[in-house]
């Protein structure tokens, strides 16, 4: 069945600090996308990755689906220059501040809202 959800990895601030403004790859991030890289190929078969990026509310909604884009594109482009993944089998999204998973009126909240997930779909 095409588009099952097979399982997805989430880079939050909880694990993976996403700098406020800033959509370069952590240092943090780097281990965890080159693991879950080396789990899509040990599979041998067609996957696709689906990187969406999120943010928390500061800013205007324009700009926050300007930066989960560039945050998710960050993302896309390590997982092919580093590891390898075909860039065809990797699609983009950006939610901005639109799905967020914590308060963002507080500074806990926002920092789990500023996230990267990284769905794998067959």
């Amino acid at each position: 069945m095409k588009g099952k959800l097979l399982w997805s990895v989430t880079l939050s601030n909880d694990n993976v600090k996403f700098s406020f403004d800033q959509a370069s790859v952590p240092d943090d991030a780097k281990a965890i996308l080159d693991d879950l890289a080396n789990k899509v190929k040990a599979m041998d078969r067609a996957v696709y990755l689906e990187v969406q990026g999120h943010t928390d509310n500061i800013g205007s909604p324009e700009y926050n689906m300007q930066l989960g884009e560039e945050r998710a594109m960050a993302v896309r482009r390590y997982l092919n220059e580093q590891d390898g993944i075909p860039l065809h089998a990797i699609s983009v999204i950006s939610y901005g501040e639109t799905k967020p998973v914590a308060d963002n009126g507080t500074p806990d909240g926002r920092s789990k809202n500023r996230r990267v997930v990284i769905q794998v779909l067959e």
